[in-house]
């Protein structure tokens, strides 16, 4: 069975690999694993030990905290920001769309900006 913190921290790794575009394989052979293992650490079927998540936090560039950020809030169940996902980052559509938002130049990025905030007040 498997224990909420191991779940949380894979989606962690997850999130981070999505956002920086690292597949799996990428991060396993940084790492000197197979893929297969990261599939399980991702989903939490396996525990990531100590040293272990070091060395991803290394192939990823974040702290070894970066992974356990938010921990308190998921386990408290707070999702209740206007039917926002509790694990929004953990959407890799969402993901996708930040990543696209990011790449549009500074002043349309503001005014697409403007309008999503106009449209969810209609909403």
């Amino acid at each position: 069975m498997t224990h909420h913190v191991d779940v949380h921290v894979g989606k962690r790794v997850r999130h981070r690999r999505w956002l920086i575009g690292m597949t799996q394989q990428q991060l396993a052979q940084q790492v000197g694993i197979k893929f297969q293992q990261i599939q399980k650490y991702e989903t939490g079927a396996n525990r990531i030990s100590a040293s272990r998540l070091w060395d991803i936090a290394e192939a990823l560039d974040v702290p070894v905290s970066f992974f356990f950020e938010g921990l308190e809030e998921a386990q408290k169940g707070d999702a209740d920001k206007k039917s926002v996902p509790a694990d929004l980052m953990g959407d890799k559509e969402a993901l996708d769309l930040v990543r696209s938002y990011y790449a549009i130049p500074e002043n349309q990025r503001r005014r697409l900006f403007e309008l999503a905030r106009v449209l969810s007040d209609v909403a």
